[in-house]
């Protein structure tokens, strides 16, 4: 993906930045409970990456030997994620603002940034990387006018970012605590939507 295309216009509402809670009753069981972090947004699609479900049997220090990456013994082990259903073959490192590679660094916003190029990976295995990090496995994309015709249908609830959500470790309550962020106690959600 080249994610210069979602630099041409921008959307009534960008929600670059941003991050996205899946509502009950989802209808796609791999957004069920998820948190996403959302990487671009334009009138051409959406990119996020989803944050708090773990890849299943897939360490980052297995990842580096596939790679043929040398670690140092300064390396940092980085939680290896989930990151959504598109390219699961591909890896996305979502990082602080400490680091930028360099053009492959996509600057999300003040605080964090993507870069999906081996340098970080390489880097991170030299101790050398950002300060935060963890590294997505696949993404979550949306065509065009396709996430805000879900935000609208009540698939998602948007909310601020933070460090703990994107990079902390908890990642069963990260749902729980995106939701209490707005206030909402996930106890008194239901699946099921209603119109007055």
């Amino acid at each position: 993906m080249d994610m210069d295309e979602f630099d041409e216009t921008e959307p009534a509402t960008d929600f670059t930045g941003q991050m996205l809670i899946a509502m009950p009753g989802m209808s796609d069981p791999r957004f069920d409970k998820s948190l996403v972090y959302m990487c671009a947004h334009s009138s051409d699609g959406a990119m996020g990456l989803i944050v708090n479900k773990p890849a299943s049997d897939v360490e980052f220090s297995d990842l580096l030997e596939q790679l043929d990456i040398e670690v140092d013994a300064d390396a940092r082990d980085i939680r290896v994620l989930f990151g959504g259903p598109v390219e699961l073959g591909r890896g996305f490192v979502l990082h602080s603002r400490d680091y930028a590679d360099n053009e492959s660094t996509l600057e999300v916003d003040a605080d964090v940034g993507m870069t999906a190029t081996l340098d970080i990976l390489e880097d991170i295995a030299r101790g050398e990387g950002p300060r935060k990090s963890v590294l997505a496995l696949g993404y979550a994309g949306w065509g065009p006018g396709q996430l805000e015709g879900e935000i609208a249908a009540n698939g998602w609830l948007t909310c601020a970012p933070s460090s703990e959500l994107i990079f902390g470790t908890g990642t069963d309550a990260k749902w729980i605590a995106a939701l209490n962020s707005l206030g909402i106690d996930p106890l008194l959600l239901s699946a099921d939507a209603g119109r007055a």
